[in-house]
Order: C-alpha cells, then sequence, then structure tokens
C-alpha cells in the first residue's frame, strides 16, 4: 500500500482550492440573483453564466487540490480526454440545476429535483477526474466514504441553489458563499479519504500528461476566466441600477424639450 499525500505542497493547494471554490459559488450565485430579476434572452445569459462559473469553480477546486496529491512509490499521470470530460460533467449538470431553478414555477421541486442532479453531476466529475489519473498500481475505494461524499455534494448543491433563490444581499452572498466552499472541498477530501492504492512498482512509462503539463495550465485559465467574469459582474448595472437610471433619463411630467 502506497502512502498517501493530499497536500504535498503544503497548505497551498487546499489553501487555494478553497478560495476558488468559493470564487466560483460567489459569483455563481449573484448571476443567479441577477438571472430571477431579468426575462427573456437577458435571464438565460446571466444563467448560463452563474452555471458556467459554478461549474469553472468547482473543477478548479478538484483540480487544483489534485496538485498536491501524491503516492509514495509512483509517478502519476492524468488522462486529457477523460480530465476535459470531467470538466463537460460539471458544466453541463450545474447548467441544468440552475435552469431548473431559474424557470421553474414550482420552485421547491426544482430545487429539490436541481439538488439531486446537481450534486450526483458534481461528484461524477470527481469520480471521473479520480478516473483520469494513471500511475503504477491499483486505485481502491472505501465505499462509505464514497456515500459520504456524495451525500455531501447532494446538500451542499442543494443549499447552493437554495441560496440562489432566497439570499439577495451582497453580504449575505459572501457568507453563503463561504460556506459553500467550505462543502465542496468537504466533498472533494472526504472522496481523497476513501481512496487506496496498492503500489506495483514499474518501470514503465505512464500514459497521459503531468498535472504541471496538462492541469496546471487549465486551471490558471480556468481561474482567470472567474476573477474576469467577476469583474464584469461587479461592474455591470443590475436590473434595479437599470430602471432607475431609465427613470431619471424620462422628461419630467411627460414634457420634451
Amino acid at each position: 500500500m502506497g502512502h498517501l499525500d493530499h497536500a504535498a505542497l503544503g497548505w497551498l493547494t487546499p489553501v487555494l482550492s478553497y478560495v476558488m471554490a468559493c470564487i466560483g459559488a460567489a459569483l455563481g450565485l449573484r448571476c443567479t440573483v441577477r438571472a430571477l430579476g431579468a426575462t427573456g434572452r437577458s435571464r438565460r445569459n446571466w444563467l448560463v453564466t452563474a452555471a458556467s462559473a459554478i461549474g469553472t469553480g468547482i473543477w478548479t477546486m478538484h483540480f487544483v487540490a489534485m496538485l498536491g496529491f501524491s503516492v509514495s512509490g509512483t509517478d502519476i499521470r492524468y488522462d486529457v480526454p477523460l480530465t476535459i470530460l470531467s470538466l463537460l460533467v460539471a458544466m453541463t449538470v450545474v447548467c441544468a440545476g440552475v435552469f431548473a431553478v431559474g424557470y421553474s414555477r414550482d420552485r421547491n421541486r426544482a430545487l429539490l429535483l436541481g439538488g439531486l442532479t446537481t450534486g450526483l453531476g458534481v461528484a461524477s466529475m470527481h469520480y471521473l477526474g479520480m478516473a483520469a489519473v494513471r500511475l503504477h498500481g491499483d486505485v481502491t475505494y472505501d465505499p462509505t466514504l464514497v456515500g459520504l461524499s456524495v451525500l455531501i455534494a447532494v446538500v451542499a448543491a442543494t443549499a447552493a441553489l437554495w441560496a440562489a433563490l432566497n439570499i439577495k444581499s451582497p453580504v449575505a452572498v459572501t457568507i453563503a458563499s463561504l460556506i459553500m466552499g467550505a462543502a465542496v472541498s468537504s466533498m472533494h477530501y472526504t472522496g481523497m479519504f476513501a481512496v487506496g492504492v496498492d503500489v506495483a512498482p514499474s518501470d514503465g512509462v505512464l500514459p497521459g500528461a503531468t498535472a504541471m503539463q496538462f492541469i496546471f495550465p487549465l486551471a490558471v485559465g480556468l481561474g482567470s476566466y472567474l476573477f474576469l467574469t467577476s469583474a464584469f459582474v461587479a461592474l455591470s448595472p443590475t436590473t434595479g441600477e437599470r430602471e432607475a437610471s431609465a427613470s431619471a433619463q424620462r422628461p419630467v411630467g411627460g414634457v420634451t424639450g
């Protein structure tokens, strides 16, 4: 049995991954709040932005944390197509959950269905990402911890969607984002503690890319997307601000010059 280290780079990867999860959650919640105050194409666009932010934040959190994952006695590589598929799964299922909440007339039903779908999708993203790991040996899982990680994912996703429906103020969104970041990180590390590796030493070349060759550049790119999108959302006027601006530009009493 190889010794597993989930923080080979010290506190850097756990802290940075938590920050990315919080940013994705905060951005997603703010975009959903904007969407619920909009109509037509504007609502759709805000919901797509919310889903991409949350999905990107969760995926980036997972693989930034994986930069600190090591197993004694073997190198680690990542299957590129499976890794990209895990990103697409994360974004697709979050999009389904967000749209269910954004358009459904029965919000409670949409919340439960969206939370379950999104949570299972997040768990699928995590274990697809783990399936992309290539090393010299066999990977095993503790079923109890796997089940617990899936449960955490479902509860976290449901809580995130509930927050999107009920939390409006920036302070409340910030607090909710910190909690959601902790929940997503807990899901990840619970799933990682479920992992065991029976190392089979070999001189053979592992297929795939190293974390620094593939995951690090992609994580940096997606992280940059989150920061730029955050700036866009922060600078774009809310529905109330647009209405106030339009009202101020109307002639008083309907008299024109």
